[in-house]
């Protein structure tokens, strides 16, 4: 059976049983495991004849959606927010692999095509990073004290003022999706160019090393978060141009509706960020090792949540559902 076939044989099912979930209508419980059997029917031909399509993807999230309503508890409200983080988002973001490899790839370049102008352009990088902070640190690299921009502020400000800009950039890359996606790519380009050109900067002052393990304490989960919004809004371009077998509005819906979960799960990210800016980076006396510790720990820890937790979260709910079959 053609997919096109298949939704429009089953759609008034789907939708009738999305509106039972979503309004959290009160039915039988045995009547609902009987929907919920027919939906993990439909899920497991969907992965037969139409793998990776939009129409498995919408019937995994009901499948997981009706799961969860099935085996609540009365603690289920309070734990709202962490089966958002531990269960919904990472089964919601096992199909958006793709565009966050996009953003990553467009954001490296761009740190490149940075890096490159600064040792090709004299005054690139005062363009980018602008005369003020070139001077300062200038004259912070003549003190010996490189990195003492990260100890001008007092912790908790500092915090709060990076945190808040960075969440602001990250609302940008998301909201700019909706120029089809170009936009959220520009975020990247622009963030990239400035990452790539302040590397060379302190490479060009023979302090590539010092400005890496100081930096990257708090760089490692802010720029990776960067790229993550950039892919949130490229999820939003592409619920725009991709409509597969959705209406568009349905389909953009949808890309707004996933684009803004993936925004919302960095937000813990960038809080931690703009905590180990504010209170941890500003010790440049710390020994490489423990520098070198949180950084690699950091790095672990978003490949794991974003890239390997997803895989094997999907992997299991696979499994789960070829049982009940």
């Amino acid at each position: 059976m053609r997919e096109a076939a298949f939704v429009k044989q089953n759609k008034d099912k789907w939708l009738r049983f999305e509106s039972v979930l979503s309004n959290n209508t009160t039915i039988d419980p045995d009547e609902l495991s009987d929907l919920y059997i027919e939906i993990t029917d439909h899920l497991s031909f969907a992965k037969t004849f139409y793998a990776k399509s939009n129409t498995e993807h919408y019937l995994n999230q009901l499948a997981s959606q009706a799961h969860q309503k099935i085996y609540k508890t009365k603690k289920e409200s309070k734990n709202r927010l962490i089966s958002f983080f531990k269960t919904e988002f990472p089964l919601l973001f096992y199909y958006h692999q793709r565009e966050l490899l996009v953003s990553f790839l467009v954001f490296s370049l761009f740190v490149i095509v940075g890096a490159y102008s600064a040792a090709t352009e004299v005054d690139f990088v005062r363009s980018i990073l602008g005369d003020a902070y070139v001077n300062m640190t200038l004259e912070n690299i003549e003190n010996n004290d490189p990195m003492a921009v990260y100890k001008k502020m007092g912790e908790f400000n500092m915090f709060l003022g990076i945190t808040i800009n960075n969440i602001k950039v990250a609302l940008m890359a998301f909201a700019y999706g909706i120029l089809c996606g170009i936009g959220s790519l520009f975020i990247m380009l622009q963030n990239g160019i400035m990452l790539g050109s302040f590397q060379y900067f302190f490479y060009e002052k023979g302090l590539l090393w010092e400005s890496v393990r100081t930096i990257w304490i708090h760089g490692t989960f802010e720029i990776s978060v960067i790229i993550i919004a950039g892919c949130s809004g490229l999820v939003l371009g592409n619920g725009m141009l991709f409509t597969g077998t959705y209406t568009r509005l349905e389909s953009f819906k949808r890309g707004v509706i996933n684009g803004l979960k993936i925004l919302i799960s960095t937000i813990p990210f960038f809080i931690i960020a703009g905590f180990l800016e504010g209170f941890v980076t500003r010790h440049t006396e710390m020994p490489d090792w423990l520098a070198i510790l949180i950084i690699a720990g950091s790095l672990s820890i978003i490949i794991f949540y974003y890239v390997i937790y997803p895989r094997q979260l999907h992997k299991k709910q696979n499994l789960i559902s070829n049982k009940s079959n």
